[in-house]
C-alpha cells in the first residue's frame, strides 16, 4: 500500500497559512502599517485602489532594510525580532513572527522597494505567488515602499467571497484607526482612489482622537490616567452624556497594540452604571501599559487577544480609574487661575462702615384694622379654574363661574374649547384615545398607532420613489468619522425617497438641505445619527429588510409621542389613517396598538 502522507509544497503552505493571517485587504493593510511603525518611522502614507483589491501602498521614512534582508523577508518565518521562544514574552514590537509578509506574498503581487540610510541605493524586489520574478537595485529616499497589487490573483474562491467596496473600505478605515489612535507621535495619511480622506499631523492623543473622529470630541472627553507598580493605564473616555446606542467608539490597546478583551470591556461599562441608559454603550480610548512577561500575546493568528498573568487586579486598576475620571468631572468645580478677576472694590463704601448704624424708620398705619370688612366694590372673587378640584364643577355658563382668564390658565381654557361635550373621541392621560363603536369601547395608544401610520406610508414612499421633501432654510452640517460617512453613503438612496436632500461636502461631512415632509420641527442632524446607530444594530444586506428597518426607525423618531395633547380633530385624523392601514392591529415591533371594550361583559352577572 503507498504511503499517503506527503510534504505540502512552499508556496501551498503559504497560502493556506495565508488564509489565517490575511483574511481581507484590511488584514494586509495591518500588518504591513505595523512593519512600518517596527521599522521606526515618523511619517506613514496609506494608498489603497478599489478597497485594497487592486492596490494597497504602504510608504515609511523607516530604517529600511539591506538587499540581503529584501530577500529574506518573504520567508517564513523569517523575522529581526526574536530568535528563541523565551523572546514571545518579552515583545514590545507589533509583528514578530515572520509570518505577513510571506502570507501576503503568497496571495498577491508584492514590490518591494527599500534603503537604508546608510546605504548609497536601494533595492527592488518583485515577488508574485511566493516566487520572485525580479531584484535589482534603484535610485530612492530611505525607508521602504511595499505595493501589494492584485490581492488573492490566484486564490479567486477568496476574491469573490469578500464584501463590496464599501464594506471592505470599511474595514480598512477602521484597521487604520486602531494603528494610528495610539501612535500619535507619527504622521499618517490614508489616500483611497486618489482622494486624501485623513491627514493626521503628529500631536498629542487627544489631537489624534479629534483628528479620527472629528473637532466635537474636544468637549466630550474625559482624561483617565492611573499608574500603580504594575499597570499603568492612560487615555480618555467619552462622557456619559455622549453615550451611543451602538458599539462605537471603543478601543482598548495593551502595549500600544490593539485588542479586545469583553472582561475589561465589563470593568468600564460597571464604572458607568446608573450613568448611561441600559441600551447605551460608553465610549473610550485606553491603553494598559504592562510588563511584556505578564501578558501572551500570541494566542490568535491576528493578535487581538491578550492573556493577562493577574486580569482581576488590571480589572480593578482600570474601574478604578475610570470612576475616579467621572468623579472628578461630575463633582469636582472648575476654577480657572489663569485670569485674575475684578472684585471692583470701592474703599469709599469700606470707609463708610466705620460710622455709627442707625436704625431704619418703618412707616406703620396706626389706623389699619385687619379685620374689617372688605368694601363692597372690592369685594374678592375666588377664579374656580385655578383650584383643580373645581374644574369639572357643572355650570349653565363655564366661563362665569370661572371668570377672567389668566395668562396662567390659556391652556386650561383651551383644552375646554377644543374638547366640545359632545365629542366623539376623548383623550386619557394625553396618551390614549378612547371613541366608542357599535361593539364596545376602543381604546388606542396614539404613539403605537401614528407609528404604524408612518411606518406604512415610508415603505411605500420606499417603494415607489415618491417621498415629500421640505426645503432647510439654513442648511444643517452632518459631521460624521469615516465609518459612519461610508454607512449614510449606503443609505443615500433610500434616504431620499423618503425626503432627504443631502450634499456631500467631503468624505465626512453632508449637507442637509431638506427633510422629509413628516420632520416639521425636528432636529434632522439627531435624527440621521439616531437612523445611523439603528442601521448599525440591525445591518444586512437584504434590500427588502434595509428598507424595512429604515421605515420602522423614522416613523418611531418621527411619530407622536405619549403625554402629547391632540385636538379633537387630530384625533379623528388619527384613528382614520390607523383603520386604513394593512395591518392595523399592531405596531411593526408587534405590539397591540388599541384594545376593543365590550361593555356588556363588564355588567354582566
Amino acid at each position: 500500500m503507498l504511503d499517503v502522507i506527503k510534504l505540502l509544497p512552499d508556496s501551498v503552505a503559504n497560502q493556506i497559512a495565508a488564509g489565517e493571517v490575511i483574511q481581507r485587504p484590511a488584514s494586509a493593510v495591518k500588518e504591513l502599517m505595523e512593519n512600518a511603525l517596527d521599522a521606526g518611522a515618523t511619517q506613514i502614507d496609506l494608498v489603497v485602489k478599489d478597497a485594497g483589491k487592486s492596490l494597497i501602498m504602504v510608504v515609511d521614512n523607516g530604517c529600511g532594510m539591506s538587499e540581503t534582508d529584501a530577500r529574506l523577508c518573504f520567508e517564513r518565518h523569517a523575522t529581526s525580532k526574536i530568535s528563541r521562544a523565551e523572546d514571545l514574552f518579552a515583545i514590545r514590537t507589533m509583528g514578530f513572527r515572520g509570518e505577513a509578509l510571506a502570507s501576503i506574498a503568497a496571495i498577491a503581487q508584492v514590490e518591494l522597494k527599500t534603503r537604508r540610510k546608510e546605504d548609497e541605493v536601494g533595492t527592488k524586489i518583485i515577488n508574485e505567488g511566493s516566487v520572485v520574478k525580479e531584484q535589482s537595485l534603484i535610485p530612492m529616499l530611505a525607508g521602504t515602499t511595499f505595493s501589494v497589487k492584485n490581492l488573492f490573483f490566484n486564490v479567486p474562491a477568496r476574491r469573490n467571497f469578500l464584501k463590496s467596496p464599501q464594506a471592505e473600505m470599511r474595514h480598512i478605515v477602521e484597521e487604520f484607526t486602531r494603528v494610528t489612535l495610539m501612535n500619535p507621535e507619527i504622521s499618517f495619511t490614508l489616500t483611497a482612489d486618489g482622494k486624501e480622506l485623513y491627514h493626521l499631523y503628529s500631536g498629542n492623543l487627544k489631537q489624534r482622537i479629534m483628528g479620527l473622529f472629528g473637532n466635537s470630541y474636544e468637549s466630550k472627553l474625559l482624561p483617565v490616567n492611573q499608574d500603580s507598580e504594575k499597570v499603568r493605564i492612560h487615555g480618555y473616555i467619552v462622557k456619559a452624556e455622549h453615550a451611543r446606542k451602538t458599539r462605537g467608539e471603543q478601543y482598548f490597546f495593551v502595549n500600544k497594540r490593539f485588542i479586545k478583551h469583553a472582561y475589561l470591556h465589563h470593568a468600564i461599562e460597571n464604572a458607568f452604571m446608573e450613568m448611561i441608559p441600559k441600551d447605551s454603550f460608553p465610549g473610550y480610548f485606553i491603553n494598559i501599559e504592562v510588563d511584556p512577561a505578564d501578558i501572551d500575546i500570541n494566542i490568535h493568528p491576528t493578535k487581538t487577544e491578550v492573556n493577562f498573568l493577574d486580569v482581576k487586579l488590571v480589572y480593578a486598576i482600570l474601574h478604578a480609574a475610570v470612576r475616579k475620571a467621572i468623579g472628578q468631572h461630575n463633582l469636582s468645580p472648575t476654577i480657572d487661575f489663569t485670569e485674575t478677576p475684578n472684585l471692583n472694590i470701592d474703599f469709599g463704601e469700606v470707609a463708610k462702615a466705620s460710622r455709627p448704624l442707625v436704625m431704619p424708620d418703618v412707616p406703620i398705619d396706626a389706623n389699619y384694622n385687619p379685620f374689617r370688612q372688605t368694601p363692597s366694590n372690592q369685594e374678592f372673587k375666588p377664579k374656580w379654574n385655578e383650584f383643580p378640584q373645581h374644574r369639572d364643577r357643572p355650570s349653565g355658563d363655564w366661563r362665569q363661574l370661572y371668570g377672567e382668564r389668566t395668562d396662567i390658565n390659556k391652556g386650561a381654557e383651551t383644552e375646554m374649547e377644543e374638547t366640545p361635550t359632545n365629542s366623539q373621541y376623548l383623550q386619557v392621560n394625553q396618551s390614549y384615545i378612547v371613541t366608542t363603536v357599535k361593539s364596545g369601547i376602543l381604546l388606542i395608544d396614539q404613539h403605537l398607532a401614528h407609528i404604524r401610520v408612518l411606518f406604512e406610508k415610508f415603505l411605500k414612499q420606499l417603494e415607489n420613489h415618491n417621498g415629500i421633501s421640505q426645503q432647510e432654510l439654513f442648511p444643517q452640517a452632518l459631521s460624521l468619522n469615516m465609518n459612519d460617512a461610508s454607512l449614510l453613503k449606503e443609505l443615500l438612496p433610500e434616504l431620499e425617497n423618503l425626503g432627504f436632500v443631502m450634499e456631500q461636502a467631503n468624505p465626512t461631512t453632508f449637507m442637509i438641505n431638506g427633510t422629509p415632509a413628516d420632520a416639521t420641527g425636528c432636529d434632522a442632524v439627531q435624527l440621521l445619527e439616531k437612523i445611523l446607530d439603528n442601521y448599525k444594530i440591525n445591518r444586512t444586506d437584504l434590500q427588502l429588510d434595509r428598507k424595512l428597518n429604515l421605515a420602522k426607525t423614522l416613523a418611531a423618531q418621527l411619530s407622536i409621542k405619549a403625554q402629547t395633547r391632540l385636538t379633537e380633530a387630530e384625533m379623528q385624523n388619527l384613528v382614520d389613517q390607523l383603520f386604513a392601514c394593512n395591518v392595523a392591529e399592531v405596531a411593526p415591533n408587534g405590539k397591540k396598538i388599541y384594545v376593543l371594550l365590550n361593555v356588556e361583559e363588564f355588567f354582566e352577572k
